[in-house]
């Protein structure tokens, strides 16, 4: 699959400095805020830094982990200047996630030994679920593959309706029943059908509750089991989509979901409403799982996958 080898590209990064847009105000103004008149930094300049990254929910251990960083700086040179914030400070951001970078996930691409390569996508109802398994299947057939729905969210009348629709834009078959049925029957009919089919790609749905996490837990389990009938190993993915609109809450529903079943790939969406999407950078500090994609406006184009680098870098360049 050549289609996605660069990673970012010029509409890619339009996008990402576009949807971090609020964000980028927000925290720069911080930031400006806390240098102004200064002519080294000093403990003043710290404090004003750290609230800074605390209001763009960069999550308090991200934070201390960072600032903690700056202050070894400070301490090596004493006149470590304010001039050279911006570059340290992007520096030393990039540097507390580097531990948790994850080089797998470069582009939409799947691995081609695993084939049906099944996806199962949770998160509570209105973190853009759905929205975003669509944008899925869109990225996915646009990189050359086969792939294949399943709306095994069938306690939400809704939930098929919209997938379908987003299965009809992208032009991707689905497979569905009716409101109520068994969730896991729809699992096992999208993978028996992805196999017949010869499918590279199966994105199934799942409910969206949390209020019953023992529940929760039985159906997600029950969801695999039926999965591993037909293929032993599956799912290959378990992707929670988090809302980054929502800030601490959304590390909230990721400790909540981690606690019930395995994640192993995070998308968190939203982030061109906010001015908190430096929640993306507390969560992949706290949890040892890749944030996968980043969620950045309307358009199926605007899920990007998640480059650190790319990321930060955009957070110091409002006029990019």
């Amino acid at each position: 699959m050549s289609f996605f080898n660069k990673l970012f590209g010029k509409k890619e990064k339009e996008s990402l400095d576009a949807g971090l847009n609020k964000t980028k105000e927000n925290f720069l103004t911080k930031i400006t805020k806390a240098i102004a008149g200064k002519s080294v930094v000093d403990e003043d300049v710290l404090d004003e830094l750290e609230e800074a990254l605390l209001t763009a929910d960069v999550g308090v251990d991200t934070t201390i982990a960072i600032i903690n960083r700056i202050e070894q700086k400070v301490k090596q040179n004493k006149y470590f200047g304010t001039e050279e914030l911006h570059e340290i400070l992007q520096k030393e951001i990039q540097e507390v996630l580097v531990e948790h970078e994850d080089d797998t996930y470069k582009n939409f691409e799947v691995d081609t030994t695993k084939k049906p390569y099944v996806i199962l996508v949770v998160g509570v109802n209105g973190v853009g679920k759905t929205t975003t398994i669509g944008k899925l299947a869109y990225n996915y057939k646009k990189a050359g593959y086969n792939v294949l729905l399943g709306a095994a969210d069938t306690f939400r009348a809704a939930a098929v309706d919209q997938l379908t629709i987003w299965s009809e834009r992208v032009g991707v078959p689905i497979v569905k029943q009716k409101m109520g049925s068994d969730p896991s029957a729809v699992a096992f009919d999208t993978v028996q059908s992805a196999v017949a089919k010869g499918s590279d790609v199966v994105i199934i749905d799942t409910a969206g509750r949390l209020h019953n996490k023992i529940h929760l837990m039985d159906e997600l389990s029950k969801i695999k089991r039926v999965i591993q009938k037909i293929l032993p190993n599956g799912p290959d993915e378990v992707m929670l989509v988090l809302d980054g609109s929502t800030g601490q809450n959304a590390i909230e529903q990721a400790k909540q979901f981690t606690a019930v079943t395995p994640v192993n790939s995070l998308t968190i969406t939203k982030l061109d409403g906010t001015a908190k999407g430096g929640v993306v950078l507390a969560i992949a500090h706290q949890f040892k799982i890749p944030v996968k994609f980043i969620g950045v406006g309307e358009k199926m184009e605007d899920l990007l996958i998640f480059d650190r680098k790319e990321f930060v870098a955009s957070l110091f360049n409002i006029n990019k």
